[in-house]
Order: structure tokens, then C-alpha cells, then sequence
């Protein structure tokens, strides 16, 4: 490695609103926090502004088609890439980006590391191999030790390659009492709750797996036992229509109308934190990690999610939150009635012990911090170093 600052390189399909997007983003800021060059390659989208305002450059380049042949192409377009922006380093978030990013760098002979940021289930040989790229970086990185014991016994990804770091949230975002009283009063109208209801909170795109039909079933089921205080607010955008109007008729089916919301994307997730009584996230799959519930635990909101995948570091049972069989709307309706029910003085203390946990381990510096420290490793750099000092003055 010269004394020249260190040229890193990101590709992904594109700049949506996802986590893997917001990921990229906010390693990119920290690259050149620590004193480096941040390349982004993709397709355009929404984070185009913010990626420009972290001090990355933006390089247009299609790596969302899936043919071998397209691929290839990729391969060699990056390759040209590497060369002219003198790239020390490739970073791949997806697959077909990272095979690309896996031809190109084996053919410069400079370092990929890959993040392996879903569950990627591999019902059939194909697919793991489709798969299997994400598990080919010189270095490894797991959004949570949910995923990283599958890729050690999935894909036989050995522990000096593989390195375990959980997204996280941005304290300056998600910290209790710096929401203003007019962000939460905006929201509270937007989604028409008064202001004595009790708010359950759903944070989710509307598809069958993120639960919101055992969430519909446990409320009928809550509305028996608990009465009708409470108003339970599904946001995220609606990905299937077809599954979207199963829920909407259920919902008239059990007599919900008046105690359902459908509010679509909410861009103000901090304020929704303060105005919840609880966060919720039934998901019938693992998740392999959870960034509401993470954010949600910040602000010193209640949360209950399903026992499974990576809520289960996410949430401390019994101490940051609660934690119920996936698919039970039993289950769910006794856990939402517990914290409606709980007293004060009990949810203080759960929500000191959340908000601890969450910054403990899960804010966006240290995934900054510990990203940088993987390419440090690999270039014997310190961007790390320079990136802590840096966030220490702000």
C-alpha cells in the first residue's frame, strides 16, 4: 500500500431506500471521514443526493441484469474502473454485483470484500451456487451471528475470513427527547390517532412474511381481552396488492375499522418511535438482522418480536423487550397486552435497559468503525483510526 489515500469501490444494483442501500451510504461517509476515496457504482435512485453529500463519487453502471453474459460485461467495465480510479479495493452488497466484482478483482489482483446482508435460502444446488459469491471475499462480513453460523455451516466460510458486523442506527437520530413535539403531533395527524390512544406500531412492507396478518389475528383477539384504547398503525409501503387487500377485509371481517391504520411509508421514523407505545415485528421468517426493532429499543420504545433469526441478539427477552413464537396470534395479543398493561416505572426501566443494549452495540459509528477496520486489515491502512478521531471532535 502507497501513502496515497486508499481508493474503495462499493457496487449494489441500485441506490434505493433499503438497508443495504442506507448501508452503503453511510460506509461511504465514513471512508472519506477516515481519509479515503468513495467510489459508488450502481444504477440511480433515491440516495443519489445523500451519497453526493457523504463526499462519495457516483459512477452510473447497470449491475442489476442477471445473464452470464451481462455479468461478464459488469466484470469488465469495473476492471476499467479499478484501473482508472487506481481502486484498491472492491466491496460487494448483492449478488450479481458481486460476481461481477469477484471476476474483476480476481483478475486485478486486488481484495473483495462481500456482506452477506439477507437470508439467501438455497432450496437447490443452483441457488447456493448463485448464492455462494457472497461467501468468496477475502474477507466475509455477517449483519448478525444469525447469519454468520449459517455461512459457517452452509458455505463453509472459515472464522479468519469471516467477520460479524450489526447494522446500526444513528444516535443523533434516534435519541429519546430531541424529537420536537411538532414532529410527533405532524405524524399523529397524518395517521388520525387521538391523542390518548395507545399506539402499536408495525414498521413494515406490506408482504405476507413481515407477519402483518398475525398482527391483524392477535388484535381481534386483543380487542376481547384489552377493549378498544389502543390503535395499531401498519406502515410501509405495499408491495403486494393482492396481500394488501387480504388485510384490508380482515380487518372489516374482525370489526377493526376504526382501530387499524394503513399509512403507507413513514419518512420519520424517530417520531414514530416517540409517538408508539409499542413496536412490533411478527416476522414469520428469520430476519437476519432487524434495524426497526433496533431503532425502536434507541428511542426507548417497547418492542416485541418473533424468536427467531436475529431478533434473537437484537432483544434481550425479558430485559430489552419481548420475544413470541413466530405465526401465534395468541401469543402476540398476551405479549401487546403485558406491555399496554405494564406500568411506568416497569417500561422506564425497559427502556433504559433497551436504549443501553442498542448503543452498546448497535449504533452506526461502530459499523462504520468496524468496516473500515476490515479494510485496514486488508490494506494496512488506518482508516479506522482516522474515522474515530474524527467522529470523537463532532
Amino acid at each position: 500500500m502507497t501513502d496515497r489515500s486508499p481508493v474503495i469501490l462499493q457496487v449494489l444494483p441500485a441506490l434505493g431506500t433499503g438497508g443495504l442501500e442506507r448501508g452503503a451510504v453511510e460506509i461511504a461517509a465514513a471512508i472519506t471521514q477516515g481519509g479515503g476515496t468513495a467510489l459508488v457504482a450502481s444504477r440511480p435512485g433515491r440516495l443519489l443526493v445523500q451519497l453526493r453529500h457523504a463526499g462519495a463519487r457516483y459512477i452510473e453502471l447497470d449491475l442489476k441484469k442477471k445473464s452470464p453474459v451481462a455479468v461478464l460485461r459488469r466484470a469488465k467495465d469495473l476492471q476499467a474502473i479499478i484501473r482508472s480510479e487506481g481502486v484498491d479495493l472492491v466491496h460487494a452488497r448483492s449478488r450479481i454485483p458481486a460476481w461481477a466484482a469477484w471476476i474483476a478483482c480476481r483478475r486485478e489482483n486486488i481484495p473483495l470484500v462481500t456482506t452477506w446482508h439477507g437470508v439467501h435460502e438455497a432450496k437447490w444446488r443452483g441457488k447456493k451456487l448463485y448464492n455462494s459469491v457472497l461467501a468468496r471475499g477475502t474477507r466475509v462480513i455477517a449483519i448478525s451471528e444469525f447469519i454468520a453460523r449459517r455461512l459457517c455451516s452452509e458455505y463453509a466460510v472459515p472464522e479468519s475470513r469471516l467477520r460479524v458486523i450489526p447494522r446500526g442506527a444513528d444516535l443523533r437520530e434516534f435519541t429519546p427527547g430531541t424529537v420536537s413535539g411538532e414532529r410527533v403531533q405532524k405524524l399523529a395527524e397524518a395517521w388520525r390517532v387521538p391523542v390518548e390512544a395507545r399506539i402499536i406500531l408495525m414498521p413494515a412492507r406490506l408482504t405476507a412474511w413481515k407477519g402483518q396478518g398475525v398482527l391483524i389475528e392477535a388484535l381481534g383477539l386483543l380487542r376481547s381481552q384489552k377493549g378498544t384504547g389502543w390503535i395499531c398503525v401498519l406502515a410501509g409501503p405495499e408491495n403486494d396488492r393482492k396481500f394488501s387487500r387480504k388485510l384490508q377485509q380482515r380487518v372489516r371481517e374482525l370489526g377493526l375499522e376504526e382501530h387499524v391504520r394503513f399509512a403507507g411509508t413513514c419518512t420519520d421514523m424517530p417520531a414514530a418511535c416517540e409517538l408508539a407505545s409499542v413496536v412490533v415485528a411478527p416476522s414469520l421468517r428469520p430476519e437476519p438482522f432487524g434495524r426497526t426493532l433496533v431503532e425502536a429499543q434507541m428511542m426507548g420504545c417497547p418492542v416485541i418480536g418473533t424468536a427467531q433469526g436475529a431478533m434473537m441478539e437484537t432483544i434481550l427477552p425479558g430485559e430489552t423487550g419481548l420475544v413470541v413464537p413466530p405465526d401465534d396470534p395468541q401469543a402476540l395479543a398476551d405479549a401487546l397486552k403485558s406491555v399496554l398493561e405494564t406500568d411506568d416505572d416497569a417500561l422506564d426501566w425497559l427502556a433504559e435497559k433497551a436504549r443501553a443494549h442498542a448503543v452498546a452495540n448497535y449504533t452506526t459509528t461502530l459499523m462504520q468503525a468496524r468496516t473500515l477496520g476490515v479494510y485496514d486489515e486488508l490494506l494496512g491502512t488506518r482508516l479506522r483510526e482516522t474515522f474515530e478521531e474524527y467522529s470523537h471532535d463532532q
